[in-house]
């Protein structure tokens, strides 16, 4: 619901995107300025499949960030529809700001992405995350390096694990937004319904417990979620969709323990987001190559056209 209460000259309000490649700390940044886990973190890359907005509401401005998927060549349908949903957002969000590792450095991915704002006249911000991984006086000759490359409107260094600099960074944000109204009620903080939320709280937990050939193969889809009657409990119902039956069994684990672990620590997260215990209920199937069949993306919610 659109709420002008706070359209005044002095209130600002803006959309900006997160560009970067897959695992520079897009979602880890997101989750610090919003104040809570809206974006599942992982170490393995592309974790991140549907853009994911997450507001941040202060008095004198509301900032609606964009976390893209991490940009790069995509391997099947479900990569490609990633990299649509990333490249989008370019045109459609007031600043965008291009994340960097600052422990990395300049390669072919970054050159790529650098492409990508040849044709954007949205203005672009360099954020170089991860400074707390590096020696103070190795961060010089990185921002030298990505002065050389393009002419970013503001650089700023930041740890989005620990918060260093990251208030600097939100005040630069705020001079470069248009004075316009308040898009969202104060208290919301994302736009995503909590049965999208849970999803991605679930499929989480198995990418931290699982092996590297798991994690792109998950999907999780809800299949039930209601409140028992007279009780401060919610039932949830879901399915992870895996694309072979030796994944099926790593996921289920000997004497479904995996499983186990996987709810255990899914339904942790879920409680918090939800305020109420919560019943949780997994179970695995097998939907082979599932990546590459439209059918299957749309019914586990990519569909490109929302994007």
């Amino acid at each position: 619901m659109l709420n002008n209460t706070n359209e005044t000259k002095e209130f600002k309000s803006g959309f900006i995107s997160i560009i970067g490649r897959p695992n520079v700390g897009k979602s880890t940044f997101l989750n610090h300025v919003i104040g809570q886990k809206i974006a599942i973190m992982s170490d393995k890359p592309q974790t991140t499949r549907n853009k994911i907005q997450g507001v941040l509401t202060l008095a004198d401005a509301q900032m609606i960030f964009i976390d893209t998927p991490g940009i790069h060549k995509p391997k099947h349908k479900l990569g490609d529809f990633m990299m649509k949903v990333a490249q989008n957002t370019l045109k459609e969000v007031d600043l965008v700001l291009f994340m960097v590792n600052a422990e990395e450095g300049f390669g072919r991915g970054e050159e790529f992405i650098l492409e990508k704002f040849e044709k954007v006249d949205t203005p672009i911000f360099l954020v170089i995350n991860k400074i707390d991984q590096i020696h103070p006086d190795e961060l010089l000759p990185i921002i030298e390096t990505y002065k050389e490359k393009y002419p970013f409107k503001e650089i700023v260094p930041i740890s989005a694990l620990q918060g260093n600099n990251v208030n600097r960074l939100l005040d630069q944000i705020k001079t470069y937004l248009p004075n316009g109204p308040q898009y969202y009620p104060a208290d919301q903080v994302t736009d995503h319904p909590e049965r999208f939320v849970i999803t991605e709280l679930i499929r989480e937990k198995a990418l931290h417990l699982t092996r590297e050939e798991i994690p792109h193969s998950i999907a999780v889809v809800l299949d039930k979620m209601e409140r028992q009657k007279g009780k401060d409990i919610v039932h949830v119902m879901a399915t992870i969709i895996v694309e072979r039956d030796s994944q099926k069994g790593i996921i289920i684990g000997k004497q479904g323990s995996m499983l186990k672990e996987i709810g255990k620590r899914a339904r942790a997260d879920i409680e918090n987001l939800l305020g109420s215990k919560v019943f949780l209920e997994l179970w695995v199937k097998v939907q082979k190559d599932w990546r590459n069949r439209m059918s299957q993306l749309r019914e586990y919610g990519f569909n490109e056209d929302e994007y």
